[in-house]
């Protein structure tokens, strides 16, 4: 995997994979720069509706501008092996509120307060877009902490918009229902998005 070149850029390691979807970091070999790289696999078991979503999580990060999101790099198409789309952006490295989780993190209170903050004013941004930008899938995997060497709690990053949606959505369209079960809110299983359902899905973490 290490030896794998994407055009102009260099795997390092695979960071995710599941069916017909792929994660890896890689490093642009013009710039160094480190990147994600998310390929979705033309296999056997492919389905449009995940080249849709693919293609609309590319064409809404190349529209975003913000600190705390993942910029877009480049999209291009693999040819070798299983036909893919490549989904170029900016590596952060930190790691996932999960992995915090996993390795048994305590936050205090202040420290939950200022994540919580910090996350409010990433969707104000999406959610401010013309048309406004649901998430649809907040969970403590799509969070990452960049711990500082300071008391503060570091800076918060949002990633992942797979699951992303506009309200420029009309009725009539045939719309998908992504997210995750036990975090998404039960009005997001009818398939169209609110600005509402970004804020629900912070208070429906499984306990």
């Amino acid at each position: 995997m290490s030896e794998q070149i994407l055009q102009r850029y260099e795997v390092q390691k695979q960071l995710g994979k599941k069916a017909g979807r792929k994660t890896v970091l890689a490093q642009d070999i013009q710039t160094g720069q480190m990147v994600i790289i998310k390929l979705l696999s033309f296999s056997s078991d492919f389905v449009w509706e995940d080249l849709k979503l693919f293609e609309r999580e590319a064409e809404t990060l190349k529209s975003l501008a913000h600190p705390a999101i993942p910029s877009y790099i480049d999209y291009f198409e693999v040819e070798e092996g299983n036909r893919s789309c490549a989904l170029v952006q900016t590596y952060i490295e930190g790691q996932s509120l999960e992995q915090y989780m996993q390795n048994r993190r305590l936050f205090t209170e202040d420290e939950l307060h200022d994540i919580a903050e910090q996350l409010l004013q990433i969707l104000i941004y999406l959610h401010e877009q013309h048309p406004p930008v649901i998430h649809r899938d907040i969970k403590p995997s799509n969070i990452i902490l960049v711990e500082n060497l300071k008391n503060e709690i570091g800076k918060i990053y949002l990633v992942d918009f797979g699951s992303v949606q506009t309200l420029a959505s009309k009725a009539g369209k045939t719309v998908t229902v992504v997210g995750t079960y036990g975090y998404m809110p039960p009005e997001q299983f009818g398939g169209y998005a609110t600005r509402h359902f970004d804020i629900f899905s912070n208070w429906n973490a499984p306990n």
